[in-house]
């Protein structure tokens, strides 16, 4: 005959592993958040060139969320630049400059891509 006696349970080892998952899960969202940056570099309109390359992105983390920021750091004037590109601005003169909508189409996919994955993680 044999007996086996097993004291305590699985906590640490539970929360290990959730812990481990949500790491896996945090380096795919860094890898979506560096795929927008990409995308919006290649898609912002071009005259020097500063305003595309001064994208960034920040993921904020909290308890229950994580949500990722793609911010521009190209200010003039107090003015955000790729805003201006986005929806168009008055000139100077009178005039209006029309935006052209640019971030929209440079993130859908990106976007697209991350309902999958969460869908995927769903799932799983």
């Amino acid at each position: 005959m044999l007996k086996v006696t097993v004291k305590g349970d699985f906590t640490n080892t539970s929360r290990y592993l959730e812990k481990m998952s949500h790491k896996e899960f945090l380096t795919k969202v860094m890898t979506y958040a560096e795929m927008g940056t990409d995308a919006l570099e290649k898609y912002t309109p071009k005259d020097t060139g500063f305003t595309a390359q001064s994208w960034y992105s920040e993921i904020e983390e909290s308890d229950d969320s994580l949500v990722i920021r793609w911010k521009n750091s190209h200010i003039n004037k107090n003015v955000p630049i790729a805003i201006i590109l986005q929806y168009g601005h008055g000139t100077g003169t009178g005039g209006y400059v029309q935006g052209r909508d640019y971030i929209n189409p440079a993130l859908q996919p990106v976007f697209d891509d991350i309902v999958k994955l969460i869908q995927k993680e769903v799932k799983s």
